[in-house]
């Protein structure tokens, strides 16, 4: 992706989670970037295109962070890593994960391109696959993996979001704690009955599996 075109995604990005769809025009983003509207249309046609393409980056992004969390040796290892990139990736790149949960009708979009559908059912299963792989491993519960799954990610993404929307007044280190010792009991109700056993003997400050 050229310079320019990162700087369009970027700035895309802010104008909009700013003014909302109304607010987002092409002449307002070509001000924003520092360029004319002309200009701007040489790289999109429309607010919809640069917008799905916003979407697009933001997933592309956060898959790369998540996947590196495979490089771990065991189940345990791989889940640990995920849910430590989930957090960072939400705390460091707000706004790429924020843009990342707005539905079609906010984008203006009858429905989102196939293209990033996909994008998010890969997300989706990456989470059931650590889900799957744990309770192989004797590390989470038995039960349906889909249902564990959405439990872990709506934890995360429900103490995310609080936070990004100013009901926890802290900064990001001390989120980060509070965050992990929560996990810690979220994932006390998910873990099998030996390993939930070893996490509540794990210090605060310590990692905790299944950050998201």
């Amino acid at each position: 992706m050229s310079d320019q075109r990162e700087k369009i995604l970027g700035c895309a990005c802010e104008l909009y989670l700013r003014d909302g769809l109304r607010g987002f025009s092409m002449r307002k983003l070509a001000r924003s970037v520092g360029v004319t509207a002309p200009a701007l249309y040489r790289h999109y046609e429309s607010r919809e295109q640069v917008l799905a393409d916003v979407v697009r980056h933001a997933y592309g992004n956060f898959t790369a962070t998540l996947y590196r969390a495979l490089e771990g040796r065991t189940p345990e290892e791989r889940l640990i890593r995920a849910g430590e990139a989930y957090l960072d990736f939400a705390l460091k790149n707000t706004r790429w994960y924020q843009i990342l949960f707005v539905s079609c009708e906010q984008l203006g979009m009858p429905v989102l391109p196939s293209d990033i559908e996909a994008m998010g059912w890969a997300i989706h299963q990456f989470w059931v696959d650590r889900v799957i792989e744990c309770q192989a491993a004797g590390i989470l519960r038995e039960g349906d993996p889909l249902k564990i799954s959405l439990t872990m990610w709506a934890f995360a993404h429900g103490m995310l979001s609080l936070y990004h929307n100013g009901h926890f007044p802290m900064d990001d280190e001390t989120f980060r704690r509070e965050y992990e010792r929560s996990a810690v009991t979220m994932m006390q109700g998910v873990a099998s009955e030996q390993f939930a056993a070893q996490i509540a003997d794990r210090r605060s400050g310590d990692p905790v599996v299944g950050a998201a």
